[in-house]
């Protein structure tokens, strides 16, 4: 009787133990709370501002979360400690794609301002976010690009605008020059300054008949006027078969 009354004893002293062992574990766990953050930039620095009691969690300018391979960029926050209560926003870099995403709790997407910012919350589980992401260049390569083919463009009309403007005005003004160098207006009659100008602007020698016609004037009045301009020394007359070539002598 004694021996089993020693025994009843025996096993309310461990079961006591026990109990004192777990109490004590589960009044020195910690638990973990956390509402925070998360912003990402487009080299893959994190920050994460807020409030926590983990003190590992908050983080400035870091890449302890962000690991890229080739063009893929992953994030990875898992905390295997539990937390009694999470609440997180977190802001992808601008033109940002989701390709795979895995975080425990509640999570939603929504698009800002070009970027994409995950929302999520949950209880008394460890928190974890897994976010593989790419950044997507390609628009603003070809805007970079489409400006550079226009500003390229816009440089090459303008100044193929100026060239042509130069030459135009070099070529008007060398006629003239040459003219009032060259031959000596002065003392010649309207009809025969028609005449020098009509072998000038052809130049090449005419007959008297193709003069007629361009300046519309008698035949007469065009024999007459050449000859004079003969005597003045300015034209040279050439007979070639039944007409008369007229030809500016060179000055």
């Amino acid at each position: 009787m004694a021996i089993k009354n020693l025994q009843k004893c025996s096993i309310l002293v461990v079961f006591f133990i026990i109990l004192i062992c777990s109490l004590t574990y589960v009044s020195s766990a910690q638990s973990y709370y956390a509402d925070i953050q998360i912003s990402i930039d487009s080299t893959g620095l994190v920050d994460i501002d807020g409030i926590s009691n983990d003190p590992d969690l908050l983080v400035e300018n870091s890449n302890m979360y962000t690991y890229k391979k080739q063009s893929y960029w992953l994030l990875n926050i898992t905390k295997n400690d539990t937390f009694e209560d999470y609440v997180y926003t977190l802001v992808l870099p601008k033109g940002s794609v989701i390709n795979h995403i895995k975080a425990s709790g509640f999570i939603g997407i929504k698009e800002e301002n070009e970027r994409l910012i995950i929302s999520g919350a949950g209880e008394n589980e460890p928190l974890s976010i897994v976010v593989q992401y790419q950044i997507d260049q390609i628009s603003e390569t070809y805007s970079l690009l489409d400006y550079a083919i226009i500003s390229g463009l816009l440089i090459s009309i303008a100044s193929l605008t100026v060239l042509l403007a130069y030459f135009l005005n070099k070529n008007k003004k060398r006629p003239s020059k040459e003219n009032k160098a060259s031959y000596n207006f002065k003392g010649l009659t309207a009809r025969q300054k028609e005449i020098v100008k009509l072998l000038i602007d052809t130049k090449r020698p005419l007959t008297q008949t193709e003069i007629q016609k361009e300046l519309d004037i008698p035949k007469a009045a065009v024999s007459r006027n050449v000859h004079s301009l003969e005597i003045k020394g300015i034209v040279e007359i050439e007979q070639t078969g039944m007409s008369n070539l007229v030809r500016l002598k060179k000055p």
